[in-house]
């Protein structure tokens, strides 16, 4: 495997086994790598990954598990050195979503953040501004992404039906030219 701060991954793989008691691995493909971690040491884990090289936070995102009644946190991270991108993956309870912020490693996990609260429901703990909207301003309801949304109901309710009645003779003199001065201009 490849080598990061002239540490190999397998020596990596195994000080997190050592460390962090059920730390799962799995291999996704030669260069990616799924560790499922227990919500507790999910922050230690990913510190102890940011001094192995992963330095990069691509991206947190949010999975709604709606019939195990969890959502996965996902941090995908990367390492320029090696190329290799880690999948660190833990669970919290769907109907109290809670979990730490991870600023303080990483400042732009701040928006990613505010973007899983925004759309899953999931606050963070020491991220002031995680209820803040980041997209969605004035919404008022359950949050988008979440597997119970009805997008259909929520449009119904919002927005009124509105009835389109189609206007033969107008879309005649469209076709025609008769009405090009209104359509121009």
């Amino acid at each position: 495997m490849s080598s990061t701060n002239n540490i190999s991954l397998e020596e990596i793989f195994s000080s997190l086994g050592r460390l962090f008691e059920g730390v799962s691995i799995e291999k996704i493909d030669q260069r990616q790598y799924k560790i499922i971690t227990q919500p507790e040491k999910t922050i230690p884990v990913l510190e102890f990954l940011k001094e192995k090289g992963y330095s990069h936070l691509s991206i947190l995102t949010c999975v709604d598990w709606i019939e195990e009644k969890k959502f996965e946190l996902v941090y995908i991270l990367f390492n320029w050195g090696n190329g290799v991108t880690l999948l660190v993956s833990t669970y919290v309870d769907r109907d109290n979503p809670v979990f730490y912020t991870v600023k303080h490693i990483w400042p732009t996990a701040e928006y990613y953040e505010r973007d899983v609260h925004e759309f899953f429901g999931v606050k963070f703990e020491g991220n002031e501004n995680c209820e803040k909207p980041l997209i969605l301003e004035l919404w008022n309801d359950l949050p988008p992404l979440r597997k119970d949304f009805d997008p259909l109901e929520y449009s119904k309710k919002h927005y009124p039906d509105r009835e389109y009645e189609k206007d033969a003779i107008h879309e005649a003199r469209i076709i025609r030219g008769d009405v090009r001065g209104e359509i121009d201009g």
